[in-house]
């Protein structure tokens, strides 16, 4: 009985690590997806957080931290939403309901596609940083910058498998980038927020990428000051609610 029960474990967990290869080989082959999800945020710090920042060891700190933000953003948004809104509109996820494969399989590895790219966003970074942007952390610092960027994919995941229940594959991009864009440049990402107008800086606490952001930049230094608590509150918070919406939406579509 014993050798049974884990025969059926071990065949599930090979199932679930299936799928989520299977999904990550499927976006790595999507030139349109891996390749400005990963290749905007290198060149956007390599402009802004080296080659108009030379020499200034600050400003290469601040941007490795709000850059790899905005970069696995981009990967959780656009691997969820448009991903699912696209595989709706052609019957995948309705196909997958039906095939042979461990409840929740195909969400968990779309979840697990995008820290597989926040990943390689963060070593790409994180090299150039490194290499070319003269940023010298202590190994921890690497290491929870690395765990805080990998692991921010999960509010975001959900806000874009949530606008990938509301529209259909050719209007997904679209409202995903019309979302992504503004709530960047809004949190602070792409600019500190002390150099854009007060009314901005006012309202960024509204947007689940500003609390990210003070965590990656709490690793380097350059935070806000705001309690550690309330931010990871905040994420969790979009991360439930969004997540039970899709689900929501998911179930009625049944």
């Amino acid at each position: 009985m014993a050798t049974i029960v884990s025969e059926h474990r071990h065949s599930l967990l090979r199932s679930y690590v299936l799928e989520a290869k299977c999904e990550f080989l499927r976006m790595l082959r999507e030139p349109s997806f891996c390749l400005p999800v990963i290749a905007f945020p290198a060149m956007f710090y390599l402009l802004f957080g080296v080659v108009l920042n030379k020499d200034n060891g600050a400003a290469a700190e601040y941007f490795l931290a709000t850059y790899g933000v905005f970069g696995v953003i981009g990967a959780a948004l656009f691997g969820f939403g448009a991903i699912i809104a696209v595989d709706r509109e052609r019957g995948f996820m309705r196909l997958k309901r039906v095939l042979p494969v461990p409840p929740g399989a195909a969400l968990l590895a779309k979840m697990v596609m995008a820290m597989l790219f926040a990943a390689i966003i963060s070593l790409v970074l994180a090299g150039i940083a490194a290499g070319i942007g003269g940023v010298s952390l202590r190994p921890s610092q690497w290491a929870v910058l690395f765990v805080v960027n990998v692991l921010g994919v999960m509010p975001f995941a959900a806000i874009g498998m949530y606008i990938g229940t509301l529209v259909g594959g050719n209007a997904a991009p679209a409202l995903l980038n019309v979302l992504y864009l503004p709530m960047a440049f809004l949190s602070g990402l792409w600019l500190p927020l002390a150099m854009l107008p007060s009314v901005i800086g006012k309202q960024a606490v509204a947007w689940p990428a500003y609390h990210l952001g003070q965590l990656a930049l709490k690793v380097v230094g350059y935070d806000q000051g705001g309690a550690l608590a309330i931010h990871l509150l905040v994420l969790a918070a979009f991360t439930a609610v969004f997540f039970l919406l899709a689900q929501r939406r998911l179930s009625a579509a049944e």
